[in-house]
């Protein structure tokens, strides 16, 4: 499962927090709770920012030891980073506090949305089953959210505010590598054309269950070479280290597949807009000319 530090992240921010801010343009001249745009995030350990705390999970799943949290909280939070995510930076910039996640104690309020994202997650139910929280059941969260706003705003309220929200979506990158890290033979039953529809089909359910209540707005990070992965790279001895083609290809056709139902989407749906980040050829560059982007290599 991608582990993502602070320094591949940071430069995700300054595009998704566009679609925040632009959202949230007049909410910065009036301070009342619900003028602001609400922040709803569903994913995997991009941007968990500490659910997997609060379930029966192993240690691969959850980040609340050393070293996670080593700068800015000096603590760990359950984030898979040595500090914030890039939720966090697109909150701050977008002038909301830090969105808390679904399953932390205590939580009553949504007035600025909430985090749902579990590390290890996919868009399968099957994906590490038992142990995360899948893309279904975080649908199922969304809509005891959304329930609540209709309970304290009113219907009409409600779904304005959660036509005006912001939902991003990182998800896909287990779903590809679980059956490499659990030798599961799910590849030997399906196609890879298939086996990424099955993917694709369940985000689009969920993507579809998010419009009817209400959503138009929505951002999405695409895949990077999943066979690149250090994790990957070991899965095959006989491969000296060299990155699991097999896994790379997955996420080629799910980033191809996603665009090509987005596009779909926003034709087919009245008022769908999205964004999508493209993390694959941004991090390729950044690994490959590093110098450039701030980062030092030895």
């Amino acid at each position: 499962m991608a582990r993502p530090r602070l320094s591949s992240l940071f430069f995700v921010v300054f595009h998704l927090q566009l679609v925040l801010i632009s959202a949230t343009s007049e909410a910065k001249s009036d301070e009342h709770p619900k003028k602001h745009v609400h922040f709803f995030i569903f994913g995997d350990s991009f941007l968990d920012a500490g659910n997997n705390n609060y379930i029966n999970t192993t240690t691969l799943d959850q980040a609340n030891f050393w070293p996670y949290g080593e700068t800015h909280f000096n603590f760990p939070t359950g984030r898979f980073s040595d500090g914030r995510l890039m939720v966090d930076f697109i909150a701050e910039y977008a002038n909301l506090p830090l969105i808390l996640p679904f399953l932390q104690p205590g939580i009553d309020q949504y007035r600025f949305g909430v985090n749902f994202a579990s590390g290890g997650a996919g868009a399968l139910v099957e994906t590490f089953q038992g142990d995360v929280i899948d893309l279904k059941t975080q649908l199922s969260y969304y809509k005891k959210v959304e329930k609540w706003l209709r309970d304290k705003l009113g219907n009409n309220e409600a779904k304005m505010t959660i036509s005006k929200a912001v939902h991003l979506f990182s998800i896909g990158s287990n779903d590809y590598m679980s059956p490499f890290l659990t030798n599961s033979t799910v590849l030997n039953s399906y196609s890879n054309s298939r086996f990424v529809g099955m993917v694709i089909g369940n985000l689009t359910a969920v993507l579809k269950d998010v419009y009817e209540l209400g959503g138009r707005k929505f951002a999405f990070i695409n895949l990077p070479e999943l066979g690149c992965l250090p994790a990957m790279r070991i899965i095959k001895p006989e491969n000296n280290g060299k990155c699991l083609e097999e896994a790379s290809l997955l996420a080629t056709l799910h980033n191809k597949a996603l665009s090509k139902l987005l596009f779909g989407l926003e034709k087919q749906l009245k008022g769908f807009r999205y964004s999508i980040y493209d993390f694959k050829t941004s991090l390729h560059q950044r690994m490959k000319h590093p110098s450039k982007y701030g980062t030092y290599c030895k």
